[in-house]
């Protein structure tokens, strides 16, 4: 039977053959459960074989053939994990990031009770702390350029868009910085105060302290010289 040598391959670690095999099952039986399943298989052995593309239009396949089957959640985390699995370094295009990311949301709004929900979670958490660092690096680098504007629009968007990811300490002493540089004190003075409400032993904040010092001790106000506290949002 081609599905119990697609399995066999399987079990080998022979990843194209069996995928090739899983889709031969289709070609022969189109219209039999061991099909359906071997579909499904197919997008599992171009994982596990290390060719995302193939098993994403597999799985995106088999959803499209049979949007109530009970492994629809299933085939929604090769998509997803799939997209994860070539998440690059923050230094390159994140595209797979965001494919991932739309994947895994797909997932838990579709199947939110799933086992594989719950590891999608997970995974979410990662690609957004991702992406926030892409923005990040963005960041510092029209600071250092000088370009103070384009870099308070990067650092504000990790603060408004990422906002549990932990960039956000740093992105709020990176505007400080951008502020202080453009002579706009107050704006600087209310983002360190942010920053010290929400985030009062962090080493960001610290700095912020000291720069806010540096730049206009005037406003330095309180007991321990902190800013008044400003919540967040």
């Amino acid at each position: 039977m081609l599905y119990n040598r697609a399995m066999e391959y399987l079990h080998r670690k022979s990843f194209e053959n069996a995928a090739e095999t899983f889709s031969e099952i289709e070609r022969q039986h189109p219209y039999s459960v061991w099909a359906t399943r071997g579909q499904l298989m197919a997008s599992f052995s171009h994982y596990q074989n290390n060719k995302y593309d193939e098993s994403v239009v597999a799985a995106r396949r088999f959803i499209q053939l049979h949007p109530g089957h009970e492994d629809v959640a299933y085939a929604h985390y090769l998509i997803g994990i799939s997209y994860y699995e070539q998440i690059s370094d923050v230094s390159r295009d994140q595209e797979m990031t965001f494919n991932a990311l739309d994947a895994f949301q797909e997932l838990i709004r579709r199947f939110p009770d799933s086992d594989y929900a719950r590891d999608a979670r997970q995974k979410v958490v990662f690609a957004r702390d991702h992406l926030a660092g892409k923005e990040m690096e963005i960041g510092r680098y029209y600071l250092k350029q000088g370009y103070y504007i384009a870099a308070i629009n990067r650092f504000q968007a990790v603060v408004d868009r990422f906002e549990t990811t932990t960039h956000v300490p740093e992105a709020l002493h990176r505007l400080v910085e951008a502020y202080l540089s453009l002579g706009l004190v107050d704006e600087a003075q209310k983002t360190a105060a942010v920053l010290g409400y929400n985030f009062p032993d962090s080493e960001w904040y610290r700095d912020s302290y000291e720069l806010m010092k540096e730049h206009a001790p005037q406003i330095i106000q309180g007991d321990n010289g902190a800013a008044a506290p400003v919540r967040n949002g």
